[in-house]
């Protein structure tokens, strides 16, 4: 099938449709899935296109590292993720990928499972009912403690504080070249948000050589993500240089707190809205759990509580937009595609397409039962990415939040305050707004 592309919006002299992109991507992008399958737009003076149909989607997706690239990443985004696995190319990419996949196996998974539940009995310990809170700073400080945590180890508690804040400066710096805000900005303009990144970055560095160091002096075995890494070794049994070290570091910090902390947040919003989801999820806890802590072997008798974090995955994808760029003059869709176009695909677009989910704006975690008569084709779910550089801790982060769910929803509802709250695009997809709840006993 030969898909021909239509054109975009009306575009302006050199900027293209980057005001209407920056202003608000994810109506843009829900604008050009309305206007067809393959749309043809400009970003700047870039040529580009953008896909809806999952098969075209999963052509992409699965031609990374062969027909596809990465596009030049923002000076913001190099600086704080180096040159890990999520940045690096041909290679140097299959050696680290190789590296650090190990580290995030299903078996290693599951014995960070019990540091994820431990962590949430002891947040759920500081609450109170009635009590008054914020969402997302609850469950960014609670996600960001178990990546400390099961990436440094047990003995840097308290550190959060140290790297949590230079975490949070360059995560800010990285969502706003996401938008396009600083993207096209000369790296040599010493704006102050780059004055902040950098100090932001010292920190993260110091702290990153502080741990490493306390590690290669250390004479026990220890079960962390950075012991782990520090122990790989390739082919030619050649270990992580010191900066090959720092830079996954950060990548998995990044990856195991915001992005996990994001989807927490935005499932306590749909909960709080749903209140049959949210007695059928005390009905299952209640089942399952009996009132004791939830552990890694209690997860396929939590169907529901998974399929609560998959379709808030769906509505809210944290990670919102993928991108490759044509090595060579190639064809996608049916179609050939010059060299150095720019090919996107947008996770909040395509996860909300009537045509895969009906009622596609309904938080509906029914959708994901086993036997749900609507089948979902391949790559139009695809919050994770997909092919071979689909991320490699997926299935860290799904056990992550589905025991967090479980511990602290056994235990209270969090009722977040009526209201639509949209969207806020940046490194990942964040609540607009403050999201302000009240704690209530689950019991009751």
């Amino acid at each position: 099938m030969t898909t021909v592309p239509v054109p975009g919006p009306r575009r302006l002299p050199l900027l293209g449709n980057l005001p209407a992109f920056s202003r608000d991507p994810l109506a843009f992008f829900t604008r050009l899935r309305e206007r067809g399958d393959l749309v043809e737009w400009r970003l700047g003076p870039q040529r580009a296109l953008f896909l809806s149909r999952p098969e075209d989607i999963g052509e992409l997706l699965t031609g990374i590292e062969t027909e596809f690239r990465h596009p030049e990443l923002g000076w913001a985004f190099k600086l704080v993720l180096g040159e890990g696995v999520v940045t690096s190319e041909g290679p140097a990419w299959r050696r680290k990928r190789a590296l650090v996949q190990p580290a995030v196996r299903p078996r290693q998974v599951r014995g960070y499972a019990e540091t994820m539940a431990d962590c949430a009995a002891t947040l759920a310990d500081t609450w109170r009912p009635g009590q008054r809170l914020d969402v997302r700073d609850e469950m960014l400080g609670l996600t960001q403690r178990i990546a400390v945590r099961t990436l440094f180890g047990a003995d840097t508690a308290g550190r959060e504080s140290m790297i949590g804040p230079a975490m949070d400066v360059a995560q800010r710096a990285i969502g706003d070249e996401f938008r396009g805000v600083t993207l096209f900005l000369p790296p040599w303009i010493p704006t102050p948000g780059r004055r902040r990144l950098k100090r932001a970055v010292t920190v993260i560095d110091r702290e990153v050589a502080r741990v490493t160091e306390l590690r290669r002096r250390g004479d026990e075995d220890r079960d962390d993500l950075l012991s782990r890494l520090l122990a790989a070794r390739d082919e030619q049994d050649r270990p992580l240089t010191d900066k090959e070290i720092r830079d996954e570091a950060v990548t998995l910090y990044i990856g195991g707190h915001e992005t996990t902390g994001t989807t927490l947040t935005w499932a306590w919003y749909l909960l709080s809205r749903s209140p049959g989801a949210r007695a059928r999820l005390t009905r299952e806890l209640d089942d399952v759990l009996g009132g004791r802590p939830p552990g890694h072997d209690d997860l396929k008798q939590l169907p529901w509580t998974e399929q609560i974090i998959k379709e808030t995955l769906r509505l809210y994808p944290p990670v919102w937009l993928m991108t490759g760029i044509a090595k060579a003059d190639s064809t996608l869709a049916g179609r050939p595609v010059a060299e150095g176009t720019v090919l996107w695909s947008s996770q909040w677009s395509a996860h909300r397409d009537a045509r895969w989910f009906p009622r596609p704006d309904d938080f509906r975690p029914e959708r994901w039962d086993p036997d749900a008569a609507e089948a979902v084709p391949d790559h139009a779910w695809f919050p994770f990415g997909g092919g071979s550089r689909a991320c490699l801790g997926a299935r860290f982060a799904m056990v992550e939040a589905v025991l967090v769910l479980a511990t602290l929803a056994q235990r209270f509802h969090v009722e977040t305050d009526p209201g639509d709250i949209p969207p806020r695009t940046g490194l990942t997809l964040q609540p607009s707004c403050p999201l302000q709840a009240t704690l209530r006993p689950a019991a009751g």
